[in-house]
């Protein structure tokens, strides 16, 4: 067994010394060839089809997740509780990289196949590990540094694990951060998922911390009986999961449901934990009430429109908002236009929260990136047995579970021709036939449906049918990129507000605004949400101001290669960009004493680099 490095924290050598003891038991060593097999095809699709949970929630923050790590040499993946990777993306050419070792869908990573590395010694500890360099077990995979978090399902269990590998060389400390949070961004959506009926608390001893990762969440049934906890939840009650399940909604914050449920919506109220604690608290309630609660606690309207809150200054959001007010309610289909991240599904959102059928579910479906294999049955649903590897018991469709709500299919350009034919039965008859089923069930819903690709150049081509374009395209809107937005101010503070990044309220100085103002912001909102999220990562604990400093250095990069010549005037929107950084770096370099390693460490860039853009 090769050395350990000295370098890592006594209980970090301990978890590396104990994997390698593990690995050893399973009778590999270091210069073997790891075990490639690799499953796919209907394999495969049985094992994606038993973490379909996991999966359709990981996805959309795996792909949050990537915009922030893009070009950074390395790749996501989602395991299943036993180490086979679900799915993975990430930059190609280290995808290829990754394929020599079968880092890729379908291969299993766990301890006992690829000895020490972090998905498998993630699954043995139950906890966060980040493997690097020579401390995995076999050569062959030391040319990767892995951060793995273990994802557990809303009763406590092992369901997955997310991981992050990248060239060894690329190695970022803040990577594990991103992880950690990606990971409870995944729990709290299985949480919400498997409990959308019931009483639902998010509290936090401060008010502004609700709403952010650090807020806890406490599911209750009608009888006050906890029925799941989330991690921040567990922590600040100082109860592990099985011991809460014990407890009721009294004994831990001395409330009883029908009060709380006569308050749902309404600003954060003042509860005291059973330790003593103060804590505010927001409340949601979904589901039915027994007549006695519901006398208790009458439904109200909602107090705020949701479509109202994207009106921030856009005059073409604001003609947007005002059409589609227009149609809501009148089972008139909505097809909303626009790039990739410009908040098609926030539009979808705010539609579903402002109509009739608020009360109901909204379901989310992203067709692009659900695998051919499984659609069908994500979208229609199968009986007990329809299909060898089938759950037991069947499963609910997506368009059954959006019944009494509203059925939002985002990037419904790339739906496969086969089921654009049975979607166009569905919204033509209002009846869903699920895999293997003797008879159709009616289903009511809102329609809405969202893809950046022009639809009408798919019906020339024959990629999309002409009968559903104009089944779906009822009101047609397009929403316009952000670096064509007038409000972009308003919207940095609407996300720095709504968004608490670094768990605390931040802002920016107009120097930031003004290299904002200049971006081409290609990855529209989800882009300037994870920069944001990254800047404020980069804060000091007591900080709140967002500097050119703090500004991931491959947006500062892009800002660069579309900067304008160094004899060209300042923009109308501030300084040159050369000018912002070196007044930047001057201000560090002070910071630090005059120290240039120092300062160069805390910029997160080289001597040389330094020097240079002084000399700007």
């Amino acid at each position: 067994m090769h050395a350990i490095s000295a370098a890592l924290r006594p209980e970090q050598r301990d978890v590396i010394r104990h994997s390698h003891e593990r690995s050893a038991t399973f009778g590999l060593f270091e210069a073997m060839r790891p075990d490639y097999a690799v499953l796919s095809g209907a394999a495969l699709a049985v094992k994606l089809d038993e973490s379909r949970a996991l999966f359709a929630h990981a996805l959309p923050v795996m792909e949050s997740l990537y915009a922030q790590i893009a070009n950074t040499h390395s790749m996501i993946a989602l395991t299943d509780a036993g180490g086979l990777i679900l799915h993975s993306l990430g930059d190609d050419d280290f995808l290829a990289r990754a394929e020599k070792v079968a880092l890729r869908a379908g291969a299993v990573w766990s301890e006992a196949h690829q000895g020490t590395n972090a998905i498998g010694t993630t699954i043995a500890e139950c906890n966060a590990v980040t493997v690097h360099g020579d401390q995995h077990y076999l050569r062959a995979n030391r040319f990767l540094t892995c951060s793995s978090v273990p994802i557990l399902d809303p009763h406590g269990n092992l369901s997955g694990v997310l991981d992050v590998t990248g060239d060894r060389r690329g190695y970022h400390q803040h990577t594990m951060a991103l992880v950690k949070m990606s990971g409870q961004m995944i729990e709290n959506r299985l949480i919400a998922s498997a409990f959308g009926d019931g009483l639902r608390i998010h509290f936090h001893s401060r008010p502004e911390f609700i709403g952010t990762l650090m807020e806890g969440i406490a599911v209750f049934d009608l009888d006050g009986r906890l029925l799941c906890a989330n991690r921040s939840a567990q922590f600040q009650l100082g109860l592990e999961l099985g011991a809460l399940r014990s407890q009721t909604l009294e004994s831990l914050f001395g409330a009883r449901a029908d009060v709380l449920i006569a308050s749902a919506g309404e600003a954060p109220c003042r509860l005291e934990l059973h330790s003593g604690v103060v804590v505010f608290a927001n409340v949601d309630f979904h589901g039915r009430a027994s007549s006695a609660v519901i006398s208790r606690a009458p439904v109200r309207e909602p107090t705020t429109s949701k479509l109202a809150d994207l009106c921030t200054g856009d005059a073409q959001m604001n003609d947007i908002v005002a059409r589609v007010r227009k149609v809501i309610g009148k089972n008139i289909p909505i097809l909303i236009g626009g790039e990739t991240g410009a908040g098609k599904e926030m539009l979808a959102r705010a539609i579903h929260g402002d109509s009739p059928r608020r009360a109901g579910p909204f379901v989310a479906v992203n067709c692009a990136s659900l695998p051919e294999t499984l659609i069908e049955s994500e979208l229609f649903g199968y009986t007990p047995g329809a299909f060898t590897g089938a759950a037991k018991r069947g499963a609910i469709g997506k368009i059954a579970q959006a019944n009494g709500g509203t059925l939002f299919l985002d990037e419904i350009g790339d739906m496969p021709l086969a089921m654009q034919s049975r979607l166009l039965r569905v919204l033509q008859e209002r009846v869903v036939e699920p895999l293997g089923a003797a008879r159709a069930v009616p289903v009511d819903f809102t329609l809405v449906c969202a893809s950046n690709r022009k639809l009408r150049e798919r019906v020339a081509q024959g990629e999309f049918r002409e009968d559903l374009y104009y089944r779906i395209n009822g009101l047609s809107v397009t929403l316009p990129p952000l670096a064509a937005r007038t409000d972009l101010r308003a919207v940095v503070d609407k996300l720095l507000r709504q968004e608490r990044f670094a768990g605390r309220v931040v802002s920016i100085g107009e120097d930031v605004l003004a290299l904002f103002a200049r971006h081409p912001w290609p990855g529209n909102f989800r882009q300037l949400s994870n920069v944001l999220r990254t800047a404020s990562a980069m804060l000091d604990d007591h900080d709140t101001h967002i500097r050119v400093e703090h500004l991931p250095h491959d947006f500062v990069d892009e800002l660069g290669e579309c900067a304008q010549p160094e004899t060209a005037p300042a923009s109308a929107g501030g300084a040159r960009l050369s000018d912002i950084e070196a007044s930047a770096v001057a201000a560090a370099l002070r910071t630090h004493g005059g120290n240039v390693s120092a300062t160069a460490r805390a910029l997160g860039i080289s001597r040389t680099t330094l020097y240079r853009k002084l000399r700007v």
